[in-house]
Parts: structure tokens; sequence; C-alpha cells
């Protein structure tokens, strides 16, 4: 999928986050969810009360399916060329915790590109990360508090929490329906619209507020424009959501996270590291 933006703006830039050289691509300022103008869709019982009430029960869907398959994709334009970060995957909503693989590009926006793939493994209020770093050894982890980034890792690691993705969708507003499609052969409904940071984080459970409630600091604004599928059950099978980052940036600048979710209720096992297999050294920045 190439983003792009459509009232124009600066050229694309590569933000570095807490000194761990975490490379997130940032799109031009302006991004909206393509084709947002589109003919709305309100059959019976899915006017927009009924969607906002949808889409905000979607964490709930969620943490009742207790585990899921994942991929997860941030990405980036710049002069026509498209950045991608890739993640895959899979998220225990029981525990909230989640393992991924993330391949970074490399400067020419070439998946993979000589970088070794990171693991990451997501926990409440944590992201620990194997081979990110310069300096680190190869065996050790990096463990960041997620309440100390300034987007509460929303898109800081390269790939949303999928259970975070989901609880910001509690503070969905103006949702418009948009009708049935297939998601990987599954019929879904199809909704946009905007969700509110603070809103959320009022509404969110205790596992990720405090990430939400970072994430008011680090976007320039509240609102971020999302589109959402769920399956006849509830769960989200695909959210796109547009976030636009305070990073000094002419505007701002924004970058599109994509979670994708399948196979719920697959085992899902994920082992938080050892306290002595976690660096306790400096780390250096990097650009991917």
């Amino acid at each position: 999928m190439v983003v792009q933006d459509r009232r124009g703006g600066g050229a694309a830039v590569v933000a570095m986050a807490c000194g761990t050289g975490l490379a997130v691509g940032l799109l031009t300022t302006g991004c909206s969810p393509d084709g947002a103008a589109a003919d709305d869709q309100e059959p019976p019982g899915r006017g927009p009360a009924a969607a906002a009430r949808d889409v905000r029960a979607s964490a709930d869907a969620l943490l009742r399916a207790r585990s899921a398959r994942v991929v997860t994709s941030m990405e980036t334009v710049s002069g026509g060329t498209r950045v991608a970060i890739r993640g895959t995957g899979g998220y225990d909503f029981a525990t909230s915790t989640g393992r991924l693989r993330v391949v970074l590009p490399d400067p020419a926006g070439r998946a993979g590109g000589g970088h070794q793939p990171v693991t990451e493994i997501l926990a409440p209020g944590a992201l620990f990360m194997k081979n990110r770093g310069a300096g680190v050894p190869a065996d050790k982890w990096v463990r960041v508090a997620t309440a100390s980034l300034a987007d509460g890792n929303l898109v800081t690691g390269g790939a949303t929490d999928p259970l975070a993705a989901a609880e910001l969708l509690r503070g969905a507003r103006n949702v418009t329906y948009q009708g049935e499609e297939r998601v990987d052969g599954v019929i879904v409904r199809h909704y946009r619209g905007v969700t509110d940071i603070q809103a959320a984080a009022q509404a969110a459970s205790s596992r990720t507020r405090s990430a939400l409630v970072a994430a008011e600091e680090g976007f320039t604004t509240d609102e971020v424009p999302f589109e959402v599928y769920l399956d006849r059950a509830g769960r989200l099978r695909r959210v796109r959501q547009w976030f636009r980052f305070a990073n000094g940036a002419p505007q701002g600048a924004a970058v599109v996270s994509t979670t994708e979710l399948s196979g719920f209720g697959t085992g899902i096992a994920v082992q938080l590291p050892d306290e002595r297999d976690i660096y306790t050294g400096r780390v250096a920045s990097a650009t991917p």
C-alpha cells in the first residue's frame, strides 16, 4: 500500500526516539485516510451511533478472543519512494504480551536492506528489543518503559501494540459505516472515523492507560483518523490509524500504522527476558 498526502506537504522524515535508535517513518503532514470522502453507507442498524458502539467495543471482543496472529506495518512516502517497517508474530490479549519479528528498511526503502530483523517483546508498560541499538551485545535485550516514550509506543517501536491500537478506538467518534467487504476471505464490516486519544485513555483498561496518557503529549493533535474492519464477532481484522507527531517537523508529520489480526485463539507463548539478559549499558542511536 502506498499512502499519499493528498494536500501536499514537506518531505518525509525519519524520527529517532529515546536514544535507542528506534526508526519510525513519518509521513508528510496532512495525511488522511484514503477515500475518507467516499459515499458513506448507513443501512438500518448501522447508523452513526451503532457504528461508534461497534468500533468502541472491538477491544473487548479481542479480550474474549484471548490471542491472535499479528502482521504489522508502518509506512511513509518521500519523493515517490515508499519506506515500510514490517512485523509478524503473535499476541496474547489475556496477558497483554506479544512477540514480533520486525524488519527495518534501508535508506532506499527496501525491506531488510542489510539489517538484521529486530525481535520485540511487548508487555504491559515495557518494550523489549533484541538486535537493536549500537553497542548492545547480540545476546542481550534492551528494555524501554513505554510510558517514558513521547507516544506511549504507539508508533515509536516500529509496530503498534495490538491491544493499544484497539483500546485507542474506545475514543471513537464521527464513525461511519462503509459496508461489507472481505479481508483474507472473511466477511467484515468496514468503518471510518476519528478517535480521541484523551477520551480513549480515560476509557482504556489499566494495562494500556499509561501508554495512551503518554501519547496525549507526543502527538500534535488528540484526533487520530482510522479505518477499521470488524468480523461478525466484532473482532478487529484490520485497523489502520493515522498519527501526527509533534516532532518539530513543519506543522507536524504523520505515520500510518496498520495492524492485521487472524488465527484467533491460536496458542501464543510469550516469555519475558530474564533480568540477567537485560542490557543496562548505554545504547547508541543508529539510523536504519
